[in-house]
């Protein structure tokens, strides 16, 4: 309501962990945008699925949540905190440490990080 009350003069730029799951759903009702943390370490995925949504081409942002997101989701899923320390690892797999995660969170464990680099990677 508040978005049909104000119009064009309302602007959210939605930010959730990964955003992308929501991103139709939510550009459907009308918020155009989210905060990419992908783009980080993947920005030409990130922004391949953000032109994808905006043009509405259903069959590459479904291939991109198959291909990446879900297998993502299933590595940043397995404990708390994962949302904050597998983009820390993706920026490292991608050359731009961003250093440990601090306590109480804890790093990926090593066989997380390597799905997750095998992950990048196929992303080329």
């Amino acid at each position: 309501s508040i978005r049909r009350r104000l119009g064009d003069r309302f602007s959210y730029l939605g930010g959730l962990p990964t955003a992308e799951v929501y991103a139709a759903a939510y550009r459907a009702l009308g918020v155009p945008v989210y905060s990419s943390a992908v783009f980080n370490f993947i920005p030409k995925t990130a922004m391949e699925f953000y032109h994808a949504i905006a043009r509405e081409d259903h069959d590459t942002v479904g291939k991109l949540i198959d291909d990446f997101f879900l297998p993502y989701l299933d590595i940043r899923n397995r404990k708390a905190g994962y949302a904050v320390s597998i983009v820390k690892a993706g920026a490292t797999i991608s050359g731009h440490s961003a250093g440990p995660v601090r306590a109480p969170l804890t790093d990926l464990l090593p066989e997380e990080y390597e799905a997750l680099a095998a992950l990048i990677d196929k992303q080329g």
